[in-house]
């Protein structure tokens, strides 16, 4: 994947220009011309700590087909997850919320056939998981 593919894919993915900027190796305002150039509001921190978006970024890691796979810690049960000041923040839970910025209801899960893909337009939680059955029924699901 080329460095602007990867910049393109890593600013749809809701990563802020200066976390890309260091991930890629190029300055910030190169990032903003892009994110600009594409229409991209300014990417919203989440909830928690403000370290935890940059590590859930440093510990993930681009695969083919779109998805992102998760270089980081698992806790005792194989969950990938990040541990700040006493509390764990399990990586799906981290990606949903820099997704929809808003705080998931129930598990969060993986939409798409990647085992352990934490990309952010990947997840999806029980309300969202319900409306979809609603609509296609549960054969579908």
């Amino acid at each position: 994947m080329n460095t602007r593919a990867a910049i393109v894919e890593l600013l749809h993915a809701g990563v802020s220009n200066h976390n890309i900027a260091s991930e890629v190796s190029l300055g910030h305002r190169a990032i903003a011309a892009i994110r600009a150039e594409l229409g991209l509001p300014n990417a919203r921190a989440i909830k928690g700590p403000p370290q935890v978006d940059d590590l859930f970024w440093r510990r993930t890691q681009p695969v083919d087909g779109g998805h992102l796979a998760w270089t980081g810690h698992r806790n005792n049960t194989g969950v990938a997850a990040i541990r700040i000041g006493g509390r764990m923040y399990t990586a799906r839970r981290i990606a949903f919320r820099l997704r929809w910025h808003r705080e998931p209801a129930g598990r969060v899960t993986t939409s798409c056939d990647f085992d352990g893909c934490v990309h952010p337009d990947h997840v999806e939680d029980q309300p969202m998981r319900d409306q979809y059955t609603a609509i296609f029924g549960k054969a579908a699901a």
